[in-house]
């Protein structure tokens, strides 16, 4: 697409220089030169305007692949620069270029030197403005929101903030859809397309679990659009020069100043080293689990052996696991424990107990 623009862009340059150039025709052969002017003004101007289209095309289409490699490099190194940056650069340079104009008519007495002169303040203040501005921004920054546009900053600030951007893990868990629905889920919610294509395969596959989580994702994205009061953003960008989904989504997310949703741990960690704010299905669910101390007394049934001689494995109503020391003799029956220890990680939460009987009879 890049490359098609830059050629009509070509063209036109070429068209407009062969009509504005006419004159340039006192070039050509005498014979060519004589039949151009024969054909009158206007044909005449037409007929260069298409010649000079056709030979830029010709000059531009030999370099196009080189010239659109560098457009898209600029492109990308443009979309690096902070936002904050480019906003206090365009001030900077803008305050430079009107200043320029009122030095002009300074400029009158050097005659044929005012052109070069007007052309060279522009560049110089507009640089020093750039410099200036740049070197300021924290303190522009700090004065536009304590300026009297300070609720529009900070309402698109908001509103930038306030985009979720749900990774395929998330969906296909499902409990997104609880979490939206009682309003914990604020902003925007943003499902991109390339998520939803990565659905769509999964739901697709031969393998019948993933062919059911597949499409268990897209039943609970249905939900989420049609039966929740939550605002869906389906984001159709994509970033074709890069493969991985989860590094996509933290592009996206550096893009839409927004934060990821997701209960994959990797997915987590990566975010956090590229500075992306993302929430933790996981970690949700671990914070509002009924808090459980060391030396509280719990009623608890015993159901299978545990990994080490002599212990039990029972479970909370949240599906807390609960690792009963000495506990393999009250398998298939209720009892008391004794909590000792607690452990707390990302992957979830496992208790350690005691059966309260062992311990009194120690």
């Amino acid at each position: 697409m890049l490359k098609k623009w830059l050629l009509i862009v070509a063209g036109l340059c070429g068209a407009w220089f062969g009509y504005t150039t006419k004159g340039a025709s006192g070039a050509f052969p005498e014979p060519l030169r004589s039949w151009i002017d024969g054909m009158g003004p206007v044909a005449g101007s037409l007929l260069l305007a298409a010649a000079g289209a056709g030979l830029f095309l010709l000059a531009f289409s030999l370099a196009a692949d080189a010239v659109s490699a560098r457009v898209r490099k600029w492109i990308a190194s443009l979309t690096q620069i902070p936002m904050k940056d480019m906003a206090a650069g365009a001030a900077g340079l803008t305050a430079g270029l009107l200043l320029s104009l009122m030095v002009y008519p300074v400029l009158s007495w050097l005659g044929s030197l005012e052109s070069f002169a007007r052309f060279a303040v522009s560049t110089l203040l507009g640089y020093i403005g750039l410099y200036v501005a740049l070197e300021k921004k924290e303190e522009l920054s700090s004065m536009w929101v304590s300026g009297k546009w300070a609720t529009g900053g900070k309402e698109e600030e908001r509103r930038l903030e306030e985009h979720k951007i749900l990774d395929t893990s998330v969906i296909i868990d499902g409990r997104i859809a609880d979490i939206c629905k009682t309003g914990f889920i604020e902003g925007t919610v943003v499902i991109p397309e390339f998520v939803l294509e990565e659905l769509q395969h999964i739901a697709d596959s031969s393998d019948l679990l993933k062919r059911n989580r597949g499409r268990r994702g897209l039943d609970i994205l249905n939900k989420i659009q049609k039966e929740l009061d939550v605002k869906v953003l389906i984001y159709e960008g994509d970033f074709e020069e890069i493969s991985e989904v989860d590094s996509k989504l933290v592009k996206l997310a550096k893009v839409l100043q927004g934060k990821v949703v997701t209960n994959d741990f990797n997915l987590n960690k990566v975010c956090e080293l590229q500075g992306v704010s993302v929430l933790n299905i996981n970690d949700l669910a671990n914070a509002v689990k009924p808090v459980v101390l060391p030396g509280e007394e719990i009623m608890v049934q015993v159901i299978k052996d545990g990994k080490e001689h002599g212990q039990g494995v029972a479970y909370l109503d949240d599906g807390t696991m609960i690792v009963v020391e000495g506990g393999r003799d009250f398998i298939g029956s209720v009892t008391e424990v004794l909590v000792t220890s607690v452990l707390q990680t990302s992957a979830g939460r496992m208790i350690f107990a005691k059966p309260k009987l062992l311990e009194k009879a120690q």
